[in-house]
């Protein structure tokens, strides 16, 4: 679970114009007509400039999704759910972003905060330093840990994109209840010393996110899972989003209704049923990154960061707690869940983040100023993954006139 490489290229905007009808005499006509101009535009085709992306990096598939005012204006999708077989993926189907969930954490966090269930100064000691078999092996050191330094990855806990060896065995190996799965990360985690002083620098960590999400297990005596859905996926109808591998959801599971991800072996791509162990990282990671979803329901949370941090108005969250997701709080070019930046393309500001479980990439682009956002995905995670969904975005910014 990768953060993202925020070095795209910049280059600029086509407007969609929709046509103008001919005026009419009769009134159900005129209401007609305008209904017509007032319609969202068909979404400009990605597919034939993602044809050659996909060839040139001998990927399984890929796809791009551009939004913008809140509206889809371009995408596609290439390629097929399973290396060396025939089913093509859609622009419905479902794709794992890896540690682009983190911002989808943080989110989740704005939510509980403005429900006064925590506060960003909540710290690990305040929670989980109260549960039996957990609190008592929490080092001093890690008490005053607060909400927000573990989602701006400032906590004190070691940088961990390359699992730790003297832990990853025993969190691949936790079975049983969710929230007692995540405790136990916690108590494994923070029984060693911290690996610099907590709120003293900048270390990317996936378990940091994992902890912050037992912290809100133990706010609100609901699992991650269940806030996620209840707090972020239902008011944002984002119907597609879960958890885990992609797989179909009917009675009689269809594993090839929705893409897999693929394993790199020497040369040759290896295609990795949902259904199996290794489809996807331990369960009790998921706020470090194990959702998946639609384009259109990714570009739905996207529209609604677009426009919170351009400051507009939306009923999802406050004003303020928009400014605290998206504020570089520690001037580290990352804030809550984004790493941040600028770009002459995006007008000024950007947020953006690249995600991976391994066998998956994805990564997403938002340009508040243009109220516009633009993401990319390939389920594979060889060296072509991540320079692929540059190039699909910069497809997408081309066929929205934002680069030449």
């Amino acid at each position: 679970m990768k953060p993202a490489r925020p070095h795209l290229a910049s280059r600029a905007v086509k407007g969609l114009v929709a046509a103008l009808l001919a005026a009419s005499l009769l009134l159900g006509d005129a209401a007609a007509a305008q209904n017509d101009a007032n319609a969202p535009a068909t979404p400009i085709d990605l597919a034939p400039k993602l044809q050659p992306i996909l060839e040139a990096h001998r990927l399984p598939a890929l796809a791009a999704v551009a939004v913008r005012d809140g509206e889809i204006t371009a995408v596609g999708a290439v390629g097929v759910r399973r290396d060396g077989f025939d089913e093509p993926v859609t622009t419905d189907d479902r794709w794992h972003i890896g540690s682009c969930t983190k911002a989808m954490t943080a989110t989740l966090a704005a939510r509980l905060v403005e429900a006064d269930k925590i506060n960003w100064d909540t710290t690990i000691g305040a929670t989980l330093g109260s549960i039996d078999g957990v609190g008592e092996e929490i080092l001093p050191a890690w008490r005053g840990v607060t909400l927000r330094q573990l989602l701006a990855h400032r906590s004190g806990l070691p940088e961990d994109r390359q699992p730790d060896p003297a832990i990853w065995p025993a969190v691949r190996a936790l079975n049983g209840p969710i929230i007692e799965q995540r405790r136990e990360v916690a108590r494994l985690v923070l029984s060693r010393p911290p690996a610099s002083e907590p709120g003293s620098k900048m270390a990317y960590s996936n378990f940091g996110y994992v902890i912050a999400g037992a912290m809100m297990e133990h706010a609100t005596g609901r699992s991650w899972e269940e806030l996620m859905r209840s707090e972020v996926f239902e008011p944002l109808e984002m119907r597609s989003a879960g958890f885990g591998a992609p797989r179909s959801e009917k009675k009689i599971d269809d594993e090839i209704a929705q893409p897999w991800g693929h394993a790199q072996t020497g040369e040759t791509l290896k295609p990795i049923a949902p259904s199996t162990a290794g489809a996807d990282n331990p369960a009790a990671l998921g706020p470090a990154g194990t959702v998946h979803l639609s384009l259109a329901d990714w570009a739905k949370f996207a529209a609604a960061h677009a426009s919170g941090a351009a400051g507009r108005p939306t009923p999802f969250l406050k004003p303020e707690s928009w400014s605290i997701l998206h504020d570089d709080f520690y001037q580290q070019d990352y804030a809550l869940g984004w790493a941040t930046g600028q770009r002459p393309w995006a007008g000024g500001s950007i947020l953006t983040h690249g995600g991976s479980n391994g066998l998956w990439f994805a990564v997403i682009w938002i340009a508040p100023g243009r109220n516009a956002a633009f993401m990319a995905v390939t389920n594979a995670a060889n060296e072509h993954a991540a320079p692929a969904c540059d190039e699909a975005i910069v497809e997408a910014l081309t066929a929205m006139e934002l680069i030449p």
